[in-house]
């Protein structure tokens, strides 16, 4: 984020009536503008910078980018700018690591941008705004073939507490591209992680090459927890102005939304707003939508913005307010199971609550293969039935079932072995959908209704169930 120091006005104030926090409220002030961005000067020569986030009368709210203990309110000087925030846009960020200011952190050279842009983004107009399509490639069975991400989209991904969320994204950000081997540039704002976390985001792309397509804003749990509210917005500017400007493809990875909203709620607390569902702010839902729906593409721009936003469950709850309203606002999601993860099974996508509302608009005949919507169906209902006899057998014991529920039973357990399970393994869309036909080759033919018969009697082969149950088992 640059401040442009030339434009500095003679707006400077030291009337701090008040200290709360993150947040500072200056009285007096007039002439200035929400969103405006300040120089705080304490008594010691040390700068910080802060912005505008409330005007009412003449009195200023401003929202400072670092610790505000030690602070002398009578003797500290505010300097307003006359500008918002903005981010230095420029293709040669891509390799870089900046803090989530978007200042850099890598000991590289200082950014020469080709552009400044205002982080808070220009909404796209509607009309001008085009269908999220084209199916992307991750390399996971349980997305590409049940929960399908499209060049566009925004689709999150629920995680909890000590489950895999972050070697997730790093695989996806490994494998992703589009079909016909176009790579994505990866944006890649990370926001309150610990050291331990950056260090394997880092060695990870590393290792895999993708550093070099990689642009990464990195806040730490430790860094000031207002950056934070600025790491989103300073990543998906970098993103829009990669996508729009120099047609590029991007892929834009958020974790972890829940430390956002962490900050945000702190924030809400300082400056004594009645608090919504669970302590959070009531606008949090219209918070969101500012950055989630900043995904998209453009009519007439060959590139594209595509969203995957992570976040934590508190307390594996899918109902908590920021998975509530995360789901509302983006098109699905790819829900994480402990259950799953407790037996070993990586990734631990729970493919029942997981759901991809434009997955019907990437895929298919001259996208990906015609029977592959059948095919997600039938695993799906499949999986489903079997999940439930689980829960039965529980109750009533395995001896009341049918020979097609044992049947169905042991599908369920070869889906998680052999289709969920792939450890670090990046399959091509063909080798998931020939694992889904094996799986359904274990059903009798007369039970599978969800495919077309055409597609059936091409796919349907026993023979290859025998390999499945043998490798699952």
């Amino acid at each position: 984020m640059a401040i442009d120091r030339t434009s500095l006005t003679t707006l400077e104030y030291q009337t701090i009536g008040e200290v709360a926090g993150p947040l500072l409220f200056v009285s007096r002030v007039k002439g200035c503008a929400y969103g405006e961005m300040v120089e705080v000067h304490s008594v010691d020569g040390s700068i910080r910078y802060g912005q505008v986030i409330e005007m009412a009368g003449e009195m200023a709210v401003v929202q400072v980018f670092g610790p505000t203990a030690g602070l002398d309110v009578k003797r500290t000087r505010v300097r307003f700018s006359g500008e918002v925030a903005k981010m230095p846009c420029s293709i040669n960020l891509l390799g870089r690591i900046l803090n989530g200011m978007g200042q850099p952190r890598d000991g590289g050279p200082e950014i020469f941008p080709e552009e400044e842009r205002e982080i808070i983004g220009s909404p796209i107009n509607p009309w001008s705004r085009d269908e999220p399509r084209d199916f992307i490639q991750t390399g996971i069975s349980a997305i590409d073939g049940l929960n399908t991400l499209v060049r566009g989209q925004k689709l999150p991904i629920f995680s909890g507490a000590g489950l895999p969320g972050n070697e997730l994204a790093a695989l996806i950000v490994k494998n992703a591209k589009i079909l016909g081997g176009e790579e994505f540039a990866i944006i890649f704002g990370a926001m309150g992680i610990t050291r331990r976390e950056a260090s394997f985001f880092q060695e990870s792309f590393a290792r895999s090459g993708a550093l070099e397509r990689v642009v990464f804003f990195l806040n730490l749990a430790d860094d000031p927890t207002v950056e934070r509210l600025l790491t989103p917005r300073c990543a998906l500017t970098v993103a829009e102005y990669l996508a729009f400007e120099h047609d590029m493809q991007v892929l834009v990875i958020l974790t972890d939304m829940t430390n956002y909203c962490e900050a945000l709620r702190e924030i809400s607390t300082a400056r004594e707003e009645v608090p919504g569902r669970r302590g959070y702010p009531g606008y949090m839902y219209t918070d969101l939508a500012t950055i989630y729906e900043r995904a998209g593409r453009i009519k007439g721009k060959r590139g594209s913005v595509t969203q995957i936003p992570i976040l934590s469950m508190p307390d594996d709850d899918i109902t908590h307010p920021i998975p509530d309203l995360t789901g509302y606002i983006t098109e699905g999601q790819i829900v994480l199971s402990r259950q799953l993860h407790r037996r070993g099974i990586f990734p631990p996508i729970d493919v029942l609550p997981c759901l991809s509302r434009l997955m019907n608009l990437g895929i298919g005949e001259g996208r990906t293969r015609a029977d592959h919507r059948g095919v997600a169906d039938q695993l799906y209902a499949y999986y489903a039935e079997g999940v439930d006899l689980r829960r039965l057998v529980a109750i009533v014991g395995e001896e009341a079932l049918t020979d097609t529920d044992r049947l169905t039973l042991k599908f369920a357990d070869a889906f998680e072995q052999n289709f969920l399970d792939q450890k670090q393994e990046n399959r091509e869309l063909e080798q998931t959908l020939e694992i889904g036909w094996s799986l359904i080759s274990m059903m009798p033919k007369e039970t599978v209704k969800r495919i077309k018969t055409e597609y059936i009697d091409r796919y349907y082969n026993p023979a290859k169930a025998e390999d499945i149950t043998t490798s699952g088992s």
